[in-house]
């Protein structure tokens, strides 16, 4: 679809979008606000070729209807580019920089960002963002900019949003059931009390709901862990009432704590140069082991192709690995140790 049909079938939403024409600063126009070569611009204007009407759907804000104009997609996307680009993870240090930074400043173009907001645009438009990184992906495959000759793959343990004490047996879980029933009976029952507001009373029952949830979703993460347990194990599995996903793991440090693993599969030349990313993969297993063949799979489903070489540590292959990438048709797997090849350097293990 054409960008002109695109933004025709977006338009009927509306948004607020960045004005960096207006002097809405009042002591200088946007347009001074960063130099005409400033790596901002080419961020913004990468963001405004791309097919963003995936983040629109199910917006109540539509033309001839009441509500409040939708925060602009585009706005926030170019936002979490420029600012991961700089270094920037955190929404609440982006909202920060968008008081406070002239390149935010002009990107933003008068418009108010909290933190809030780019939170939840990261976190509840996931899928989108998935096909967002396709599409560049296929852009930047089909000019030419990126090559599957060579991908390198390795990992890092990413620690998680919960604490150690979050992490419960199935017992003490059954208890924290019984007690989280109680108390969103106690918060229903209090629902006509007159000290209370009506947001006041909303904000306490989805609290109690939330935590709710997460012990059921604790509890469903016991059970699938002692599936794959035996004996006096299946005792021992624990979960995170905070995060039933994460998984206690060996940090790099040597310490252990709530963590994802992270893995990325990385395409560029051998020698150096600029590389690109063509893959991601989180799981909540503690081993690298048999995560090469997923990923595989993953840029074969993204670009249509399969990568020539993988290179990745041999802790990451198992022999199921080694065969499947071979049916694929990969001259060589995979390269121990984990690096990008060096003039002279031996240890490629051709697959069998």
């Amino acid at each position: 679809m054409s960008q002109k049909k695109a933004r025709a079938a977006e338009g009927r939403v509306r948004t607020k979008e960045p004005d960096r024409s207006q002097g809405w600063l009042f002591k200088q126009m946007p347009e001074q606000l960063v130099e005409p070569e400033h790596p901002v611009r080419v961020v913004a204007a990468a963001v405004e070729a791309l097919d963003l009407r995936g983040f629109l759907a199910g917006a109540k804000a539509v033309e001839g209807h009441a509500g409040r104009p939708v925060t602009s997609p585009r706005l926030l996307l170019a936002l979490w580019v420029y600012g991961i680009q700089q270094g920037v993870g955190t929404a609440t240090e982006l909202a920060r920089r968008c008081e406070e930074d002239r390149a935010y400043q002009w990107l933003a173009g008068g418009v108010k960002v909290s933190h809030d907001k780019l939170s939840q645009f990261r976190v509840e438009h996931l899928e989108v963002l998935q096909q967002v990184f396709t599409d560049v992906l296929s852009v930047l495959l089909q000019q030419g900019l990126v090559s599957l000759e060579q991908v390198a793959q390795d990992g890092t343990r990413v620690r998680a949003s919960a604490s150690a004490p979050s992490f419960r047996r199935e017992q003490s879980l059954r208890e924290c059931q019984e007690q989280a029933e109680l108390h969103l009976q106690a918060v229903l029952a209090q629902k006509d009390d007159p000290e209370l507001t009506r947001g006041q009373q909303a904000t306490r029952e989805a609290k109690a709901r939330d935590y709710q949830a997460r012990v059921d979703a604790a509890l469903e993460a016991i059970k699938q862990q002692q599936a794959r347990k035996k004996g006096a194990d299946k005792e021992k599995v624990r979960a995170s009432t905070t995060d039933a996903d994460a998984r206690v793991m060996k940090m790099a440090d040597g310490g252990f704590r709530p963590a994802y693993n992270l893995q990325f599969a990385v395409a560029g030349e051998a020698l150096g140069g600029p590389r690109t990313i063509v893959g991601v993969e989180v799981t909540n297993q503690g081993s690298d082991m048999g995560s090469v063949s997923p990923m595989v799979e993953q840029i074969e489903q993204r670009t249509g192709q399969v990568p020539e070489r993988v290179l990745a540590d041999g802790g990451h292959a198992t022999c199921a690995d080694v065969k499947q990438c071979a049916a694929k048709g990969l001259k060589r797997s995979f390269r121990c140790p984990s690096a990008w090849p060096r003039p002279g350097s031996r240890g490629t293990i051709p697959p069998r």
